[in-house]
């Protein structure tokens, strides 16, 4: 069935006419469900901001190639293809930052 979201909504409803501390103590009454873990589903899960000082990355750094450039705008590696030119102190510019 279709809904007309820009007909008048209808307040004959039995909420409306409830007080504000009706309101709240309904409110209160469900404030105390208790949520579920399960402690191995939640075991693997690493949290942003853990301390990783311990660990210790390999990473292979290959050395700028001849057919390559590193834009003195955004300070990343293209290809040739990607250099627009020079900026004024004539340092190459990518054609992203040109």
């Amino acid at each position: 069935m279709a809904t007309d979201y820009d007909a008048p909504r209808n307040t004959s409803d039995e909420s409306s006419d409830d007080s504000i501390e009706e309101l709240k103590s309904r409110r209160e009454d469900k404030g105390g469900s208790a949520v579920d873990l399960d402690a191995e589903a939640v075991e693997g899960i690493e949290l942003p901001g853990a301390d990783l000082s311990g660990e210790e990355l390999t990473v292979r750094v290959l050395p700028l190639q001849q057919d390559e450039f590193t834009c003195m705008t955004c300070f990343l590696v293209h290809h040739r293809t990607q250099l627009a030119g020079q900026d004024k102190n004539g340092q190459p510019i990518c054609r992203d930052c040109s």
